[in-house]
């Protein structure tokens, strides 16, 4: 993908310590394949933190309300694709 749009970051959310050492791993695999490409990590916001893809995915599948955790770019987007 990073070759495709011509980028060499990849940009991850570390939410938990415990998402530290698969990420590190995968970032790792990542320079060992290519190794132009750096992997970014960033933590979020306190009040963030709980929050995951897989959880976002159950709230809209349920129909309850992203407003305030999502932007409406991707609030449209898993909208229309659960229609």
């Amino acid at each position: 993908l990073c070759k495709k749009y011509k980028s060499n970051i990849i940009l991850r959310g570390l939410r938990a310590v415990s998402d530290f050492e698969y990420e590190v791993q995968l970032a790792s695999m990542n320079r060992s394949m290519e190794p132009n490409i750096e992997s970014v990590f960033m933590s979020p916001a306190e009040e963030y933190g709980f929050l995951s893809s897989s959880i976002i995915k159950e709230i809209a599948k349920h129909g309850g309300d992203l407003s305030k955790f999502v932007d409406k770019a991707v609030l449209a987007a898993l909208q229309k694709k659960l229609r």
